[in-house]
């Protein structure tokens, strides 16, 4: 049975949260992969979280690649929906899967082959680390191909209306990977491997599930044939529009990398507090990622349709419920800081101290980085994506410079790279909050046929 949303009728916020529910727990579904594995891992050795962690920016930089398709992809899908060109939308999901998988294969076999070069830039100095590190990334670059698949198998359902369909399949993933996660760490004893060998088990079985779905359900990816020639113009637009995102995540990774780099000069603990700090963290970003979301697609089929007045109204109500769920974040983080990072390492106190001192600062920034994830959502929706990219790339690079300063040339120390990272996300939230306002005035009820 379809599950379909018309985003152009109805009232705006029961639509936007009908839509962006499933989606946000999508979100979490996919943030509660790695917070599974922190907290078992957590509980094998604080050394195994910091592999983990290290391992994982490169699963952030896959997330930046999956983005060429999945918001090209997206964009293009809930456009062409929103004019009723069902036969578009279609071309376009055949296109982006195809590049997806090309994608995917050939970051698989980088992460799989030179997984030793990789780890070896981090310069974390203890060898048990290194190696689980390097174990961790070898099996992850095997089955990446599933964690590029499910995003834009997911997004291509989000476009047309449908949320419910990805979180049900994804969440049977989840359950998967909690059951899988301490019965291949411990009961058999594979450690770092079993949670790396969990996941990717899982995003296959998720992949699976998907395709079987699909044709059930006939979904708009149901017709996609790998072997099929890709029309190179809708090719063309895919990367327009995907690129710029996918420059920012990606350039978002490796300053973080770099940042990692700096915080190993503390020591293990300094790298695991950033990797756990990091996931509790998640649970707002990845939300707010969600509900973006939802108004990107909202965005998305009400400009296909011409209906600007309803983009207006739906993307001020869209960000005052984010604006809320902020507010709530920055005050979880700061005023429970202790006992949410003592869930994922409960008996090393000196983790534990330099935990709520990251959380407590990054808390100060939730609100902004709501605003600013929901205001990228708008824009993409649009079918700009260079704004977000331009405010995005140029302020996270400032935190390199800005974490150097303040780290060591204060008394602040480790806590100087937190207070770097916190400040950026401040300057985004508000920067790009007021050059939405600006488009949002630009747009008027007549647009050309070109802009598709």
């Amino acid at each position: 049975m379809r599950r379909e949303i018309n985003l152009t009728e109805g009232n705006i916020i029961k639509t936007l949260t009908r839509l962006a529910f499933p989606i946000m727990g999508t979100s979490f579904i996919q943030m509660a992969y790695s917070l599974t594995d922190a907290m078992w891992l957590g509980r094998l050795s604080t050394n195994a979280v910091a592999a983990a962690g290290t391992g994982g920016f490169f699963l952030w930089l896959g997330a930046a690649l999956i983005m060429i398709t999945q918001i090209g992809v997206g964009v293009s899908v809930s456009q062409s929906y929103g004019r009723s060109d069902i036969k578009s939308a279609r071309e376009y999901i055949t296109v982006g899967l195809l590049m997806d998988i090309i994608i995917g294969l050939v970051y698989g076999f980088s992460l799989y082959t030179f997984n030793s070069q990789i780890i070896s830039f981090f310069n974390l100095g203890d060898p048990e680390v290194i190696g689980m590190a390097q174990s961790y990334l070898r099996i992850i670059g095997m089955g990446i191909i599933f964690h590029f698949l499910n995003p834009v198998l997911s997004t291509t359902l989000n476009s047309s209306g449908d949320s419910m369909t990805p979180f049900k399949v994804n969440t049977i993933g989840l359950v998967a990977n909690m059951i899988l996660d301490p019965l291949l760490i411990f009961t058999f004893g594979l450690g770092i491997e079993g949670a790396a060998i969990a996941t990717i088990v899982s995003q296959m079985a998720v992949t699976v599930i998907f395709l079987v779905i699909g044709k059930r359900i006939n979904a708009l990816y149901s017709t996609f044939k790998i072997f099929s020639m890709p029309d190179l113009g809708k090719a063309k637009r895919i990367l327009k529009l995907g690129i710029p995102p996918s420059t920012q995540m990606g350039l978002h990774a490796i300053i973080s990398i770099v940042l990692t780099r700096i915080i190993a000069g503390y020591g293990p603990v300094a790298v695991a507090v950033q990797t756990i700090g990091s996931q509790i963290e998640s649970i707002s970003w990845m939300t707010s990622e969600g509900f973006a979301a939802a108004i990107s697609a909202f965005v998305g089929q009400n400009y296909g349709a011409n209906k600007i007045s309803r983009i207006k109204e739906g993307y001020y109500k869209g960000i005052k419920v984010l604006g809320t769920f902020g507010v709530f974040a920055s005050l979880l983080l700061i005023f429970a800081a202790r006992p949410l990072f003592t869930i994922f390492t409960p008996e090393d106190p000196r983790a534990i101290a330099e935990g709520i001192i990251y959380l407590r600062i990054l808390g100060l920034s939730q609100l902004f980085m709501s605003i600013e994830i929901g205001t990228a959502g708008a824009f993409n929706g649009l079918g700009k994506t260079i704004p977000p990219t331009i405010t995005g790339v140029t302020l996270n690079a400032l935190r390199i410079p800005a974490a150097i300063l303040l780290s060591t040339y204060t008394v602040l120390g480790l806590s100087g790279i937190w207070w770097a990272i916190s400040g950026s996300s401040i300057l985004k939230g508000t920067i790009l909050f007021i050059w939405y306002q600006k488009e949002l005035h630009k747009l008027k009820e007549v647009r050309l046929i070109s802009d598709f």
